[in-house]
């Protein structure tokens, strides 16, 4: 009986999880829709409250408005008039005092690991961590610059390390490229082989030797 019921719950158990996400997502979602929502009232007239209240009852509208919201927002900055509007909007905010530190921070986080262009989180790698040893996978960033790679010999890459089985936070450290062993899996085998804790392994692939190069480091 207990075999059937470890059965029985490997089964539901990705399910329930799945659904319990994705609900809290689409609360998430609809609360922050409905707090706009009801900051905008006064707009509506006397009637607002009522349409407030008629629109709560609807599950799943946060969601879709802020679907459509995205959209029209990301096909309205694609062309040459709304890229002068986001430039205007970015000079803007860094004018404003606390939040200019904030909203440039988040910006260039959000540009380099969002951008089709970026290559952050676009490779995983294999380093040594945290001590001589013991290995473990993280993601390759980008490379030093500026005061930091003027301290530095030799060159170095940036890397991410995530925790497990929580990969959203981890460890930011910038490592000699000799100490750092490129994988030929992909970023998303590399997650799930993270949040599984070593349990879901990746495929087999051929020796990364494209990785090598990226890394510049000898494929042989």
């Amino acid at each position: 009986m207990r075999k059937y019921i470890i059965a029985g719950l490997l089964v539901w158990m990705p399910l329930a999880i799945t659904i319990w996400v994705l609900g809290w997502l689409l609360g998430l979602v609809d609360g922050v829709f409905f707090w706009l929502l009801t900051l905008s009232q006064p707009l509506f007239g006397a009637g607002g409250g009522a349409l407030v209240e008629r629109l709560r009852q609807v599950t799943g509208l946060g969601a879709l408005v802020m679907v459509a919201l995205m959209l029209l927002t990301g096909v309205f900055v694609t062309n040459i008039f709304g890229q002068w509007w986001v430039r205007q909007w970015d000079k803007m905010m860094g004018r404003i005092p606390i939040v200019k530190s904030i909203y440039s921070s988040v910006k260039q986080v959000s540009d380099t690991l969002f951008s089709s262009s970026g290559n952050a989180f676009r490779e995983a790698v294999l380093v040594q961590y945290p001590h001589a040893g013991a290995w473990t996978i993280a993601f390759v960033t980008g490379a030093p610059s500026g005061e930091v790679a003027a301290h530095l010999t030799g060159e170095h890459v940036s890397i991410y390390v995530p925790t497990t089985p929580n990969p959203t936070s981890g460890f930011f450290l910038i490592m000699p490229r000799t100490a750092v062993q490129a994988l030929n899996m992909s970023v998303d085998e590399a997650l799930k082989y993270i949040i599984s804790m070593g349990v879901v392994a990746p495929q087999v692939h051929a020796p990364p030797v494209l990785a090598a190069r990226t890394l510049g480091a000898d494929p042989n």
